[in-house]
């Protein structure tokens, strides 16, 4: 029969560890409540769109800097409208600088999210995780690098989903950041590319939806990029095979 002197050792959660995800979590709600998720919109796009180009113009570097925080803040807080937000980014500052400011932003994002998630459940997870768990933890943390730019470059699971689980896997800082950097770009230059385009579209009049971007051709050079980065996995498993 335990008593309150073993109840009190039981390890637990410093709410000051949970801090990080409780304003996350509050910043998600407060997009929600105040209906901010109209404003990341095509629509929005559309209709302010002189006035973007011109503070674009006018005032580049501002222009610039509020992007990237903006960007950091949908992704840190894991708010839905990222490919919106891609998009935009060709839209307002062309394919190529379009895609440096997104990748930056975005793998800002992502590294804060990640550092919350590991700061707050990381620990705790791990401890009270099963064997298959912890025996899937060594393996992705052997090879880290190769199986998170599989999942950066294939957009089969949500971004912010990619972001959480390494947190919780026990991924190196450093092979996150580089993943993510290194990962995103091919599908942030298609997103871009589109956004550099998007005005003629808007002057046709034509309708645009974000599902008509991923082409079963892009889906297939992402593929086979993802397939590269699995090759050094593919050849170490091969080397030790036969070293058996």
């Amino acid at each position: 029969m335990s008593t309150d002197q073993d109840r009190e050792k039981k390890p637990g959660i410093p709410w000051r560890r949970l801090l990080p995800l409780a304003v996350l979590a509050a910043g998600l709600s407060a997009f929600f409540v105040f209906d901010l998720d109209s404003y990341i919109s095509f629509e929005t796009l559309h209709q302010n769109r002189v006035w973007l180009m011109q503070q674009v113009a006018e005032s580049p570097l501002l222009a610039i800097a509020a992007f990237v925080a903006l960007y950091i803040a949908v992704v840190a807080f894991s708010l839905p409208g990222g490919a919106v937000m891609t998009i935009a980014g060709g839209f307002l500052f062309g394919q190529w600088l379009g895609t440096v400011y997104v990748t930056v932003a975005a793998t800002a994002g992502a590294t804060v999210l990640f550092l919350a998630a590991r700061t707050a459940l990381g620990d705790v997870l791990r401890a009270k995780a099963g064997p298959f768990l912890k025996k899937m933890e060594a393996g992705f943390r052997e090879d880290a690098l190769s199986y998170l730019l599989v999942l950066r470059l294939i957009p089969v699971f949500p971004f912010f989903i990619v972001n959480l689980v390494p947190a919780f896997l026990g991924i190196p800082l450093k092979a996150f950041v580089i993943a993510t950097f290194v990962g995103i770009i091919p599908g942030t230059f298609v997103y871009a590319t589109v956004g550099a385009g998007l005005g003629s579209i808007f002057d046709s009049g034509e309708r645009f939806s974000v599902h008509s971007i991923l082409t079963p051709e892009i889906v297939t050079a992402l593929v086979g990029l993802a397939i590269l980065a699995l090759l050094p996995v593919a050849y170490k498993k091969f080397k030790a095979s036969r070293g058996r």
